[in-house]
């Protein structure tokens, strides 16, 4: 008889004993007696699947249904993004309990074999709706959402234990690991136009070269002010519901330290339609600013949280090129690619992020 698997590798593998095992505990053990597996979401590095059980005795604790996360179902994507599963495992094992983002309860985490094996059993937050990349969101959702991102970032606002966190895809840069993301980010941002540059402006390119250019001097910028960050806050990655969560951050596989308003700029400036977001943006940032005082943060001027904004938008350029390079290719996330690329070398022109970057660094 063979041994229930410890992490499924496959949905085929969300077996009702594999549910069993994982729900249960000593004092309370857990039978499964059915399981229907369906796969949801439109994730490029993970494989998200709803799973609707049956209970020989339902516990009251538990749902009727979850949400299970494995790794990209091709391996040598998966190979290649393995350090994303780690960086979500290290968030809800260490992390999530220590931050106020409205996150899934997470029932079950496991990895192995230095992330190629992976799993996340959470909460089915159905019928929560997921926000939408392409189509942008309004005013309102993106207030909620800047809101959360407060709450993740003000509870941990320059705490240094988190120079030591294991679990992020990129920790706080010095100069010589600032100068190799630079080089990376350089051939990113020529794969990316090799891969769709025939889709964006002139300008948006022009402008992806230039910031690419720019992202060494970018990371050593403002030392001092850093928070956890969640890497890829965009619309996507979240979703909208009503009643008491009326939004949840999903998918934490990009995790990094950094400065704060990376997360927000990135947002923002991607979230949004370009005219409403540059009649709001001021708006949001002071919105955001205001959750964040009232999570413990001190000492930090809304004049400089605006600032931090303008310096963030070049997470914009960086993210869409290293997920346009190294991420698997799908249609629709060539065209969420050209989306952000646009809205955000927009922002970035509009407000002068380069210049700016260029006055603080020197150069």
């Amino acid at each position: 008889m063979n041994a229930t698997p410890t992490i499924p590798a496959t949905p085929d593998d969300i077996t009702a004993s594999w549910l069993s095992t994982v729900l249960s505990s000593p004092d309370a053990p857990v039978t499964v007696t059915e399981v229907e597996v369906a796969e949801v979401g439109t994730g490029q590095t993970g494989a998200t699947y709803r799973t609707v059980v049956e209970y020989e005795n339902r516990p009251p604790s538990l749902p009727d249904s979850f949400v299970v996360k494995l790794p990209y179902q091709d391996e040598e994507v998966r190979a290649r993004v393995s350090p994303s599963y780690r960086a979500e495992h290290a968030f809800y094992t260490q992390v999530a309990q220590t931050v106020r983002a409205p996150v899934p309860h997470c029932f079950h985490s496991e990895i192995a074999s230095e992330g190629t094996e992976f799993v996340l059993l959470m909460e089915d937050l159905a019928p929560a709706v997921q926000g939408d990349q392409l189509a942008g969101c309004g005013v309102d959702d993106a207030g909620l959402a800047v809101e959360a991102l407060a709450g993740l970032h003000g509870p941990r606002w320059c705490d240094p234990e988190l120079l030591h966190f294991s679990g992020v895809t990129m920790p706080k840069p010095d100069e010589q690991r600032a100068a190799m993301l630079g080089r990376v980010a350089t051939m990113a941002a020529e794969t990316t136009i090799e891969k769709i540059g025939a889709n964006i402006s002139a300008d948006a390119e022009r402008t992806l070269r230039e910031a690419g250019a720019l992202v060494a001097d970018w990371l050593m910028l403002e030392p001092d002010r850093y928070c956890l960050l969640h890497g890829d806050f965009r619309l996507d990655n979240l979703l909208f519901g009503s009643g008491s969560r009326r939004v949840t951050v999903v998918d934490w596989q990009t995790v990094t330290v950094g400065l704060p308003a990376r997360d927000l700029a990135y947002f923002v400036a991607t979230g949004l339609l370009a005219d409403i977001r540059s009649e709001v943006e001021r708006d949001l940032v002071a919105r955001y600013h205001t959750a964040l005082l009232t999570h413990g943060v001190s000492g930090y001027a809304e004049a400089q949280c605006w600032q931090d904004y303008r310096l963030g938008l070049l997470q914009i350029p960086l993210v869409v090129s290293l997920g346009t390079a190294y991420s698997a290719y799908t249609d629709r996330g060539a065209e969420m690619m050209v989306t952000m690329l646009e809205r955000g070398t927009r922002a970035i022109r509009e407000l002068g992020s380069l210049d700016l970057i260029r006055d603080l660094s020197g150069g």
